[in-house]
């Protein structure tokens, strides 16, 4: 059990200040660099940029920069490591 906490506890270190993308159930998508979280869930995200999806539209708008963003963990849909700005780095 302690390893098992342990391993997880060290996959989160892994994404210390990666940029992810999270789906919020309201539609957004936040884009910026994984700061923190706790027990509840909630991130904490830096550089943080919203964009979001006209359900009538393919083009998407031009992303509101938010800063520094705290994301409610139960208003979140998914999160991933965005891999489209690794690349460029």
């Amino acid at each position: 059990m302690v390893s098992e906490k342990g391993e997880s506890r060290v996959k989160l270190e892994s994404w210390l200040n990666q940029t992810m993308r999270i789906k919020m159930t309201d539609g957004r998508t936040l884009i910026g660099s994984f700061l923190c979280t706790d027990k509840d869930r909630n991130v904490i995200l830096g550089s943080c940029e919203e964009y979001v999806q006209a359900q009538d539209s393919a083009v998407k708008e031009e992303p509101r920069v938010l800063g520094l963003a705290m994301v409610p963990g139960h208003h979140i849909v998914s999160i991933q490591v965005d891999q489209t700005n690794q690349d460029a780095v």
